[in-house]
């Protein structure tokens, strides 16, 4: 027997129907290139949306078009999410911090029509030349005044674009599976793979991360996503916004800039943030260095990699804010895991607590996760086995777009390539990547551990671990590190300070220094390029 209820389809279309009527009068801060700080309201924004969709059909826009940018948070960027998604085409969005090899691959691949631009990256555009074909033309984000100069041909100013245009627009009816949004995977290892989400997806998550036992965004919240709106769709914040009310605060270009994110969060009470743990460093780094203070905010949500204790332990102590950390991937749009502790603060002690905040956290409702052995059997949820990490849910991806290769396996799970731990309460810990693991003695030792207790010395300003090969044990970890300025802390003082915060057996047989490490374009540590780097190294021991 079937239920007796209304079929209506979970779209981005009616989330905006939703804060049109509901949340109007929501508030959106933007910086961008053209303007110190842009304000508007959220009925402001979804009447532009609907002149955004107008413009773009004229120029020919069908349904299932993908449009890609090339753009930073900001008011233009989440008119474009809604004004292309809501009438039928996907929204792709690109990473600019990619390799011109990289971003010819995807636009291509994506087959895009036309791509949306900010003014910084026009000459990267330019770059590209005719190794994209597909694409018609050219929207600079920006107004007449500000339009920059270029050798592109068929570009246009996109205040110039939707000016005049309608903001009523005949939305059409979608399917809630139809795809509305696109994004790459940094692609360390080959091509970069399209993951395509649908509306139905991102819908369900908006629920998810306004959860009380999620990020619990809300109406009285005023939010600072610094995670870029290129990489997983700033995960889902400009969509929450739209189905809990709460105001934007995007700092467009600067969000990497400590000065600029500690005078938006005072200027414009930011009491919620999320970012990476080098947008964290750099602002505690600022306001350190100027005595400044951020008395609105309460909260931040730490993702992309593993957040330092020291780095809790500062804003804690220091802001009075509250860290949290998150879990998730390009493949699962991105939200699986929330860090929120089940009980009061005060009924954990200091070291319980420690423990618990440095774990991912707690799957949400929709992702269903498991750790299984080596042969697929399930492993206990007991902190203590560790295994490959899969996942199940109504936002995980089932295939990469335009490829043929089977990625669940034969009972609908997803294979993250994380390994991790689960404790008897829920809470799951990354330990490393599958291809990352070191395997030293028939044993697992965890980098992701290692680097987390490394950044906690006084004198390391980031750490990365790799497995180096071994005559006895196959594989010992070697902790590579970047000191801090001034600094003549020597390797084996480092290995002092970690010794009894890990495993002893765990312990890096040496650190090599170096002046920088290798990042993704989304930040992360590269370890296959830091691998490399060390190719030749030989332990002194060995």
């Amino acid at each position: 027997m079937l239920g007796l209820m209304m079929d209506e389809q979970l779209t981005i279309t009616q989330l905006m129907r939703h804060a049109k009527l509901i949340w109007k009068d929501s508030k959106i801060v933007s910086i961008t290139h053209d303007h110190d700080r842009h304000r508007y309201t959220m009925g402001e924004c979804f009447d532009r949306v609907g002149q955004l969709s107008n413009a773009l059909t004229k120029l020919g826009m069908q349904d299932g078009d993908a449009l890609g940018t090339l753009a930073w948070n900001d008011f233009r960027h989440m008119e474009i999410y809604y004004g292309v998604s809501c009438a039928g085409a996907v929204c792709h969005t690109i990473n600019p911090r990619l390799f011109p090899e990289q971003l010819t691959y995807i636009i291509n691949h994506a087959e895009d029509k036309w791509l949306f631009v900010d003014p910084m990256f026009v000459p990267l555009v330019e770059a590209l030349g005719d190794t994209i074909p597909n694409v018609k033309g050219v929207i600079v984000l920006s107004d007449k005044a500000h339009m920059p100069g270029t050798k592109l041909s068929n570009v246009y100013c996109y205040e110039e674009l939707i000016d005049g245009e309608s903001s009523d627009f005949d939305w059409p009816d979608l399917d809630e599976n139809a795809a509305c949004s696109l994004c790459y995977t940094s692609g360390t290892t080959g091509n970069p793979k399209g993951v395509l989400y649908s509306h139905r997806s991102l819908v369900l998550q908006c629920y998810a991360a306004c959860l009380g036992g999620s990020m619990g965004m809300k109406n009285t919240d005023t939010i600072l996503p610094i995670v870029p709106m290129f990489h997983v769709n700033a995960w889902n914040i400009p969509y929450s916004a739209a189905l809990a009310g709460f105001n934007l605060v995007f700092p467009g270009s600067k969000m990497g800039d400590g000065e600029t994110l500690q005078a938006l969060m005072e200027e414009e009470s930011v009491n919620f943030s999320a970012g990476v743990p080098t947008v964290w460093l750099s602002l505690l780094n600022y306001l350190r260095e100027t005595g400044k203070k951020v008395e609105a905010l309460e909260a931040v949500v730490v993702g992309g990699s593993a957040c330092p204790l020291s780095t809790m332990e500062e804003f804690e102590r220091e802001h009075g804010v509250s860290t949290h950390t998150g879990w998730g991937m390009t493949e699962m749009a991105p939200l699986g895991t929330y860090n929120i502790p089940k009980k009061p603060r005060d009924q954990y002690t200091d070291e319980e607590y420690n423990v618990l905040r440095l774990k991912a956290g707690l799957p949400v409702f929709g992702v269903q996760m498991k750790i299984v052995d080596e042969e697929n059997k399930e492993l206990p949820w007991d902190g203590v086995a560790f295994g490959a990490l899969k996942v199940k849910g109504p936002w995980v991806v089932k295939n990469y777009f335009k490829m043929e290769e089977q990625l669940l396996d034969e009972d609908g799970w997803f294979d993250t390539g994380d390994v991790a731990t689960i404790d008897p309460d829920g809470y799951m810990a990354i330990t490393d990547r599958t291809k990352d693991v070191i395997k030293s003695g028939g044993e697992w030792i965890s980098s992701i551990d290692l680097e987390n207790c490394a950044v906690g010395h006084p004198d390391v300003v980031e750490a990365g671990v790799i497995g180096v090969a071994h005559p006895k044990w196959d594989e010992r970890p070697l902790l590579v590190v970047v000191k801090a300025e001034g600094s003549d802390v020597t390797g084996e003082q480092i290995i002092e300070y970690m010794d009894g915060k890990v495993a002893k057996w765990w312990l890096p047989d040496e650190v090599a220094f170096v002046d920088e490490l290798p990042h993704t374009a989304t930040g992360k540590i590269h370890k296959v390029g830091l691998r490399e780097q060390f190719a030749d190294f030989t332990f002194k021991n060995s």
